[in-house]
């Protein structure tokens, strides 16, 4: 029998631009993913639909976190500050469902930013996830509009901190 997963806790303070109602029910499709991936994993049809309900989890997971204690600044040396994050902005604007993700790849050694379809589609293979950011309507159209996407990433960026980022860099070097 698989190990069942905890919906995790994260303590988000007031943002600016996105509101605490669209994070309030932001979480709330989060628990649906754990419940799901749960459920899934006890069924005795195991399904397509695990890859699409897990990395709704993990993405959300780190999604999440970035928000936990407050923006913080991007350390101005390093391998973060070396991204060009206008490209990773206009990658973000692509149009559908889906999250901007930069990852590390562990074989060649190099940071990649690359758009995942929805969840489960483009996810890079032994690549681990530095920074997510969810670019579904229910992360912003609430707050910014249908049209607000553009708001909505900078907005994100403000609000990032970028000790997680680096932390998950840093955890990502050590495998």
């Amino acid at each position: 029998m698989n190990k069942t997963f905890e919906e995790k806790k994260f303590n988000i303070p007031k943002l600016k631009g996105i509101s605490e109602k669209t994070i309030e029910e932001h979480l709330k499709l989060y628990s649906g993913y754990v419940k799901n991936v749960n459920d899934l994993l006890v069924e005795k049809d195991y399904n397509r639909r695990f890859p699409f309900e897990f990395n709704g989890m993990r993405n959300h997971e780190i999604y999440f976190s970035h928000f936990e204690g407050g923006p913080t600044a991007l350390t101005t040396s390093g391998p973060l500050a070396q991204i060009d994050w206008e490209k990773f902005k206009t990658l973000a604007l692509t149009r559908g469902v889906g999250w901007a993700m930069l990852y590390y790849d562990p074989i060649s050694k190099q940071l990649i930013q690359s758009w995942v379809d929805e969840q489960h589609l483009g996810q890079l293979s032994s690549c681990i996830p530095i920074l997510a950011l969810d670019m579904w309507e229910h992360s912003f159209v609430a707050d910014y509009s249908p049209s607000g996407k553009k708001d909505y990433i900078e907005d994100f960026f403000a609000n990032l901190n970028w000790q997680t980022c680096e932390d998950n860099f840093a955890n990502a070097l050590q495998k």
